[in-house]
């Protein structure tokens, strides 16, 4: 079979067809990732009247994903810089997988809570795992690429989620959703093992020295991932405001139907998954032109100052002006959400890929429970969304200012070259071998 390659058009860095068929199957991780989390959230009300349970329990198996989920965050980042990625990647598709199959069968209050667990613990390899792929197979040149790619699974999750679940549910049952959303999932393994990576070089330089990486204290010694963490948590507090308050905020705040909500809803995240593939391009030729990643933190600060800001303007401006900032609150994700992990891949490198990105992650996963106590706390206190989206707005600002002055130079970090080890430059994914 003969190899087919791209080529940047700035350098002379070559990847094989093959990773975009990997890069296709992370992209579809993602989207069932989003999915399978977000889908309790439309069952709640008929799993609510079917199982008597109350709201706070309710509210229970709604959080509980985020507590194994970032719990496990680290320990997934390490076992990605450790173990086979590919293997990592494959056991904890599996495991959040068949989290989501089991809960269609389960009838009790406790049962339905220890799957929830389970699915956080599983998915909490999927970042990991991205940066380490990304970060070793991929040249910077494509990075971004290949990151908004699965930003714009993601999106496509969030919008599959908003305008098929509900209607799915309605019709079939939600047993019936999570039992078929659960097998139709688990076929994503045949096709990963088939193209998983194989071998541990980089597409980036032949012969590159790999060793096990720094450790955690080494990481957190440095100022940029302290910057990077600090950048990160301020987006995904302005990301879990968007997105998991928004259904709310169009159903109570400006009185649509739950039809109307839905289409605008997924209007908002249709601009977000077109907007992270363009964005990722976009950052790719200007990186390879300008020779450093510092085109990814410029994007950033541009993303979540104006996305933050648009967010609080909705509250403000009439109604048609309000859907134009809430289109433009999903650009915003979409341009952030395609260069938050190109800045932490580029910073770690291949070395340190997987734990940079769990201690990032970890720290970001707290803004889920946070910006959800604080909204829900300042709309009982007001009544309106006027304040809860300030806060987010203010956040989002801080954040662009953490990008900007804290990350510093977004350029690969010089770890202490003990215990390298020089691997073969040869990389193996889905039966395509490149060589010198």
């Amino acid at each position: 079979m003969p190899h087919t390659y791209i080529t940047s058009d700035h350098q002379r860095e070559q990847v094989p067809c093959g990773l975009l068929m990997m890069l296709a199957l992370l992209a579809m991780s993602a989207f069932v990732s989003y999915v399978d989390r977000s889908n309790l959230s439309i069952a709640a009300s008929m799993l609510k009247d079917e199982l008597g349970i109350s709201a706070a329990q309710l509210g229970i198996l709604s959080s509980a994903f985020f507590w194994t989920y970032g719990l496990a965050m680290y320990g997934a980042g390490w076992l990605a810089d450790r173990l086979h990625v590919g293997w990592l990647m494959a056991g904890g598709f599996f495991l959040w997988s068949a989290a989501t199959l089991t809960t269609g069968f389960l009838h009790g209050f406790a049962a339905i809570l220890v799957a929830r667990l389970v699915l956080g613990v599983g998915e909490s390899v999927a970042y990991p795992c991205y940066s380490k792929i990304l970060a070793k197979h991929f040249p910077e040149s494509r990075r971004g690429f290949a990151n908004s790619m699965i930003a714009m699974g993601v999106a496509l999750g969030n919008i599959f989620g908003a305008l098929a679940g509900g209607m799915l549910m309605a019709r079939y049952g939600w047993r019936s959703f999570f039992i078929a959303v659960g097998v139709i999932s688990l076929l994503w393994l045949a096709p990963w093992l088939r193209w998983m990576p194989r071998g541990p070089s980089v597409t980036r330089a032949h012969g590159l020295e790999l060793g096990l990486g720094p450790d955690t204290r080494a990481i957190l010694k440095r100022r940029a991932f302290w910057g990077n963490s600090a950048g990160s948590f301020c987006f995904a507090y302005f990301l879990y405001a968007a997105v998991v308050w928004l259904p709310f905020y169009l159903m109570r705040e400006r009185h649509y139907s739950m039809g109307a909500m839905a289409r605008i809803a997924g209007a908002v995240y249709a601009t977000q998954a077109l907007c992270s593939l363009f964005a990722g391009r976009y950052a790719d030729r200007r990186a390879a032109g300008s020779g450093c990643g510092n085109v990814h933190r410029t994007l950033m600060v541009v993303g979540t100052s104006v996305g933050g800001t648009m967010l609080f303007l909705s509250t403000l401006l009439p109604t048609p002006l309000s859907l134009g900032a809430l289109l433009v609150v999903g650009a915003c994700l979409g341009v952030c959400m395609s260069n938050t992990w190109s800045i932490a891949q580029i910073l770690a490198g291949p070395r340190a890929a997987g734990r940079w990105t769990g201690l990032v992650n970890t720290i970001s996963t707290v803004a889920g429970a946070l910006v959800s106590a604080v909204t829900g706390y300042l709309l009982g206190r007001t009544g309106h969304f006027f304040w809860p989206f300030a806060v987010t707005a203010a956040i989002s600002c801080a954040g662009a200012l953490c990008w900007r002055f804290a990350v510093g130079r977004v350029q690969p970090v010089a770890w202490n070259q003990t215990a390298v080890v020089r691997f073969s430059p040869v990389l193996r994914t889905g039966g395509t071998t490149v060589g010198d």
